[in-house]
């Protein structure tokens, strides 16, 4: 018998438990510390709420802020703040927003999914996936730019589908899109292709003053934002034709047998964009991506362990050939807009040198899931005995639940040890202790080898952002795209391979041979006649830091 109302809502909120519960319960050691980039972020935001300007000075940045030189995008910032305003800077600030977009993610999941189906039962089937699927749990779990992108992107579709219910859902959609630009970069590129693609489909549907001014303002903000010089520092380092691209290209030409002319047609920027980008792009819909191998960076996901439960790979597939069928044989408008955000979802991922760059293909979520249900569905539907169709509604919910526990042992039991190191692990055990001895000291000196250490002293103390920008003492450069410090205050930052020498990388040596200098280093590598005072280790128990006194 169908469910009524109530019990969808019953679901629904049970679901949303789920979901907040793998979000908010803290996991023992994951993720094993906070990354230089979470420090980055939530350091900025402190600056913010501080002084009005990022750590550089740049009053309330809008397009871009610097950041250590990768220019990453505002919105998270202004999200971040009012979390540090109440609970000050710590992890639980920072970590906190992303953790709320989570849920709410699949809140608007469930909302999208009604929308375009009008089926309550494929909304929480697919919102339940999302609730505890790993391509969502794993990084919902810390400070990604992403996680605000996807509840951006996710929401504003939602509540287009959703706008015959309301007025004023419409032009909130739009401007939730509109939003997304500032999130990250990946929707930076999707999203106004979504925009066009809603004009394209859906043109005489929207109406109203206030929709068609806030896509004006869309448009006219585009080229300023590409423009823009910090929007493109971050390509520089990972598009596909980069400088070990133009290599590759010159060493195939010099090996080549064709005759000259031949081999500059077939050995030509060009013609090395289309094959490495056309290879990426399909790989993004591939089993090995999607349901058994996940991706390549150990950060962003598990190594061997798929982005989604396998027991859905078979309905995947089986719904897209749906999909494609309800789009062009039934000529269904809703099918075919996902169709197409499907195809533009993967763009910004394949545009880069990573193979299977997880956090980049976010805009592909909640597409799989919903599909795979689709496909779910309409296998179930073919069972015509009841008696069989619910064993196969439980032997997949089996398989599901196995795959998901399974997933968070792994998790919680494996990947801290083994990737705590990938997390910059130990700088919050390195900076406590130079500031529980900060007055022993006259100078104290830390490694450079496992990130960017003055971003976690200026968090974890935390340095008032004033001062730290006033500092005399200050030493920053720009060399090799990216902003460096080697100075502030009575800190220095030192180089692993010049630590011996105790040189600095903008000039100049530290001089400890008159004065009381602290040395927190990488294992073993010290100058002549320092004492050890202290080891700081891993998750796995191999040493990240050691400490010396002179």
């Amino acid at each position: 018998m169908p469910m009524n109302k109530t019990k969808y809502l019953f679901f629904l909120i049970l679901i949303l438990f789920v979901g907040a519960g793998l979000r908010l319960t803290p996991l023992p050691n994951f993720p094993p510390a906070l990354n230089w980039d979470e420090i980055s972020h939530g350091y900025n935001a402190y600056s913010i709420l501080k002084t009005g300007a990022d750590e550089w000075g740049q009053k309330f940045p809008l397009i871009n802020f610097r950041a250590y030189g990768d220019y990453p995008l505002p919105l998270n910032l202004y999200l971040t703040v009012p979390f540090i305003k109440l609970y000050g800077l710590n992890q639980n600030a920072i970590r906190l927003p992303h953790q709320l977009l989570g849920i709410f993610t699949v809140l608007a999941v469930y909302f999208l999914t009604l929308g375009i189906t009008k089926k309550r039962n494929w909304s929480l089937i697919t919102a339940l996936l999302v609730a505890i699927g790993p391509w969502y749990v794993f990084p919902s779990k810390f400070v990604l730019q992403s996680n605000l992108s996807v509840f951006l992107l996710i929401t504003s579709l939602a509540l287009f589908f959703s706008r015959e219910k309301g007025k004023w859902l419409l032009p909130l959609s739009l401007f939730t899109l509109f939003l997304s630009l500032f999130a990250y970069n990946s929707t930076r590129i999707v999203s106004p292709l979504i925009l066009l693609g809603l004009i394209i489909f859906y043109k005489k549907e929207i109406r109203g003053i206030i929709s068609w001014l806030i896509i004006s303002v869309f448009a006219i903000a585009l080229p300023f934002i590409f423009l823009n010089p910090g929007s493109g520092a971050r390509s520089q380092w990972v598009f596909i034709i980069d400088q070990g691209a133009v290599n590759r290209i010159i060493e195939l030409r010099q090996h080549s047998t064709l005759p000259p002319a031949l081999t500059r047609l077939v050995y030509n920027r060009p013609v090395y964009f289309v094959k490495e980008f056309t290879l990426n792009y399909l790989g993004y819909f591939s089993p090995q991506y999607l349901f058994l191998d996940g991706g390549t960076q150990y950060q962003f996901s598990i190594p061997g362990w798929g982005l989604l439960a396998p027991v859905n790979l078979p309905f995947f597939y089986i719904g897209l050939v749906l999909l494609l069928i309800k789009a062009f044989r039934d000529k269904n408008k809703n099918y075919k807009f996902i169709l197409l955000w499907l195809v533009l979802a993967p763009i910004p991922a394949s545009l880069t040198t990573e193979k299977f760059a997880v956090i980049r293909s976010t805009t592909m979520l909640p597409l799989v899931e919903l599909i795979s249900v689709g496909g779910l569905l309409w296998v179930l539907g073919k069972v015509r005995n009841n008696n069989f169709k619910i064993a196969a509604a439980v032997i997949y919910g089996v398989f599901l639940t196995a795959f998901t526990e399974n997933y968070l042992l792994t998790l919680v039991n494996d990947y801290p040890a083994k990737y705590s190191e990938a997390w910059q692990y130990g700088y919050q055990q390195a900076v406590s202790y130079a500031k529980a001895n900060y007055l022993k000291y006259d100078k104290i000196i830390i490694t450079k080898k496992y990130g960017e250490p003055h971003e976690y002293v200026l968090f974890y103390w935390p340095w008032d952002p004033q001062s730290y920008r006033n500092d005399p003492n200050l030493i920053r450069y720009y060399q090799t795209g990216w902003y460096w410090v080697d100075r502030f205050d009575k800190f220095y930052f030192v180089n692993d391979w010049q630590v011996k020498d105790m040189k600095l990388e903008s000039g100049g040596k530290i001089d400890c041979s008159n004065t009381k200098c602290l040395l927190i280093t990488s294992p073993g590598n010290y100058p002549p006649g320092w004492k050890k005072l202290e080891t700081i280790n891993f998750l796995d128990g191999q040493p990240a830091f050691e400490i010396y006194e002179n």
